[in-house]
């Protein structure tokens, strides 16, 4: 049986740079994750979050709790 590959996607705001992060949503696969990668390094590691891990993630960022780098 043949697995599809991810879609990646890129943030709206990341306004074409190349250092971004990527993520696809594989929520259909058999281990449901949002996973995460590095945009510079298609082909290195991927991070699979929890889908509550990820929407908490995401909440924190829009409301400013995990600081700035």
């Amino acid at each position: 049986m043949a697995t599809e590959s991810p879609r990646w996607f890129k943030s709206s705001y990341s306004s074409g740079g190349e250092q971004c992060v990527e993520v696809a949503d594989l929520r259909q696969s058999p281990f449901p994750v949002i996973a995460v990668r590095d945009s510079k390094a298609p082909t290195g590691p991927v991070l699979g979050l929890r889908v509550d891990a990820f929407s908490s993630f995401v909440a924190g960022v829009k409301a400013g709790q995990l600081g700035t780098v």
